[in-house]
């Protein structure tokens, strides 16, 4: 099962959601997809990708994400260490994977924007909570930084 329920400081149930991100790579640049007005976080930067559904394995869960948010398919690398994080209302366990693109132009069926960016570049934007360490890790393992 990928979504449960954990409890929260005040002890009310709060949902916590299993997402799958795509770190798409080109020409050293990162792909980040801006969510839109009618989004929760509206105008947020973010990796692309989505809700895992119960029984799903997270590659398959990205696969078809990129296909709905962007009409990609993509090519899934490895996987990068996944970040938990608390919002007020849910709870959320963000998976990263490198992917390229393998077929099909990019089409913004739900964000409002979408960005190459260098590593530079991506620490510059307004990101989801969430995301934020897999950016900072993302740089450093363009940049060549060894943690």
């Amino acid at each position: 099962m990928r979504c449960r329920r954990i409890s929260s400081m005040g002890g009310e149930l709060k949902k916590h959601i299993n997402v799958t991100c795509a770190v798409i790579v080109r020409d050293g640049m990162v792909l980040a997809a801006q969510r839109s007005v009618t989004m929760s976080m509206p105008l947020k930067w973010e990796f692309p990708g989505g809700k895992v559904n119960d029984g799903e394995r997270l590659e398959a869960c990205l696969l078809r994400e990129l296909v709905e948010e962007l009409g990609i398919f993509a090519r899934i690398g490895r996987a990068l260490p996944s970040n938990s994080h608390d919002y007020p209302s849910f709870a959320i366990t963000l998976h990263p994977f490198i992917c390229e693109i393998d077929s099909g132009e990019i089409t913004l069926h739900e964000h409002a924007a979408i960005n190459w960016l260098s590593p530079r570049e991506m620490l510059t934007l307004d990101w989801a909570e969430a995301d934020i360490p897999i950016v900072q890790g993302v740089a450093d393992l363009l940049n060549g930084v060894d943690k």
